[in-house]
């Protein structure tokens, strides 16, 4: 038998690391309304499953007092285990070591755990809970970071990728999770910024606080670098769990089947959607009437509100749906809607996801601000993503699919492999009252009654030009379908495409940040 003192001394040093910086510290951080980093670890992974790698590890450094204050672990967790039954590795930082700050072999355990995970080919978390780079260790902390998003970037689109933000996350630990494929923050205790509100004031002379500059409502509302915003760190971390339930481990697999309650409420879709083309509506109320019950997840919920995107499951397989919005703009596309969209197109060909979108869509969004803002850019990126992706798409008129907007959003020339569109669908470069307007306008101007003849043209003009009857013929869509036929309709051209043939080349790429 052994001398009791060797396994004494291990679990004494083990104590140790996991009690982090002690009960005061994490009491500090439960009246933030924040948990601990080991039980956001214990909440977020499957009972007994999680394995801690590097526990013991220490930072070399002893200058600036560095001697009394490091401890084991150096203020981030790494590790891997189980979540919903399926492996995935993390880091997460804790800030009661040091308050989570990035030192050097602080960087050494997130690069080794994620090289872990890229070997794995498995998903990596990221817990963000840290003061910035720790000055006391000079530019061996900040050089880390480098390590870091270079293998952020080389596992793009090959493993799935989410930076949980769950505490102040400044400088350039924010590029981290910005190289992910999906952020969470938490309302009131997560904050983003390159440069805090004390810098802001001294060189720019603006007065603002970090919630303000860097908090949960501004990056999912306003700077789109965050796609969900939960109210505390539970729901946050269930939202997580939830996600990676839509997610395959890595790009060569898909998605785990989870049995849901198949429906199909189509006879809604004549209630919901008006034929008048001025009225709007919900589309969260079309996308209800379709997928299995509970299933959609959105994603984005409050940037670019004119288009919603989300995964779902139809007859339990995931799909992910790109759908206009005419409740918000008219569900034109505007700068913020275009990105938000492109990146998740490029984000489901990456994961072998296949895609719906529901079109009703009157144009790109009009107006100076947009065309200083760079809406051509920023619009084509929509375009690359639709018409790089190979993935099984398919497409659904609901009403107006106007314009190179129309074009935009999978339309047979882009590449979709199938689209319906409904009986009261338009499809043409504009509306009819504008085009009567700039086509007629000397018969307009002639005429004895002006309002009559107009009247008479949008007649003329919506029968010949912007029927689906008149596209159908041209084979620029494929069928025109009843309401109450269209979840069957979408449900077998997904089956149809199942077995798509799709060449590495044409869907090994990373997800850029867009």
């Amino acid at each position: 038998m052994w001398d009791s003192k060797y396994l004494d001394e291990l679990n004494i040093k083990r104590e140790k690391a996991k009690a982090g910086g002690g009960a005061e510290k994490i009491k500090i951080q439960h009246n933030k309304g924040k948990l601990s980093v080991w039980e956001r670890i214990d909440y977020l992974f499957d009972d007994g499953s999680f394995q801690e790698v590097g526990s013991l590890i220490e930072s070399r450094f002893t200058d600036f007092g560095m001697d009394k204050k490091k401890l084991p672990g150096d203020g981030v967790v790494t590790g891997f285990g189980t979540i919903n039954g399926e492996p995935v590795y993390i880091a997460a930082e804790d800030f009661t070591v040091m308050g989570g700050t990035y030192g050097e072999y602080h960087s050494r355990k997130i690069v080794r755990i994620m090289d872990m995970a890229f070997q794995s080919k498995a998903p990596f978390i990221t817990i963000n809970d840290s003061g910035g780079a720790r000055m006391e260790e000079g530019i061996t902390g900040l050089d880390g970071y480098g390590d870091m998003f270079l293998r952020h970037t080389r596992a793009s689109g090959k493993i799935p990728q989410i930076a949980v933000v769950m505490g102040p996350c400044a400088g350039g630990a924010c590029y981290g999770p910005a190289l992910c494929d999906f952020v969470f923050m938490v309302d009131k205790t997560s904050q983003m910024y390159l440069t805090g509100p004390v810098v802001v004031k001294t060189i720019m002379g603006e007065e603002t606080s970090a919630e303000e500059l860097g908090g949960a409502q501004t990056h999912n509302k306003y700077s789109g670098v965050a796609h969900f915003n939960y109210k505390n760190e539970y729901e946050c971390l269930d939202g997580v769990k939830k996600l990676l339930s839509y997610l395959p481990k890595n790009y060569r697999e898909k998605p785990v089947r989870i049995i849901g309650k198949a429906r199909d409420n189509s006879s809604e879709l004549q209630n919901i959607v008006s034929d008048n083309q001025r009225t709007g509506y919900d589309v969260h109320k079309i996308i209800s009437t379709l997928v299995d019950e509970d299933s959609f997840f959105e994603i984005h919920k409050d940037f670019g509100r004119s288009i919603v995107i989300g995964f779902c499951r139809i007859d339990s397989e995931v799909v992910g749906i790109v759908a206009s919005n005419p409740i918000h703009l008219a569900g034109a596309l505007d700068i913020d809607a275009g990105e938000k969209a492109a990146r998740f197109v490029r984000c489901c060909d990456c994961f072998g996801i296949p895609l719906l979108t529901m079109i009703d869509v009157p144009g790109f969004l009009p107006g100076v601000k947009m065309e200083k803002g760079g809406i051509i850019r920023r619009g084509a990126k929509l375009l690359y993503a639709y018409c790089e992706a190979s993935v099984p798409k398919v497409s659904l008129i609901l009403r107006k699919a106007y314009g190179g907007a129309y074009i935009a959003m999978n339309s047979k020339g882009m590449g979709a492999d199938i689209v319906y569109a409904w009986p009261i669908a338009q499809i043409a470069v504009t509306g009819a009252e504008s085009a009567v307007n700039i086509m007629y306008k000397h018969e307009l101007d002639e005429s004895d009654d002006k309002e009559k003849t107009r009247e008479e043209k949008i007649k003329e003009f919506n029968e010949k030009f912007m029927s689906p009857y008149s596209a159908a013929k041209l084979g620029i869509i494929d069928e025109v379908i009843t309401p109450e036929e269209t979840r069957r309709k979408i449900r077998s051209a997904f089956e149809s495409l199942s077995s798509k043939e799709r060449s590495e080349l044409s869907y090994i790429h990373g997800n850029i940040p867009l």
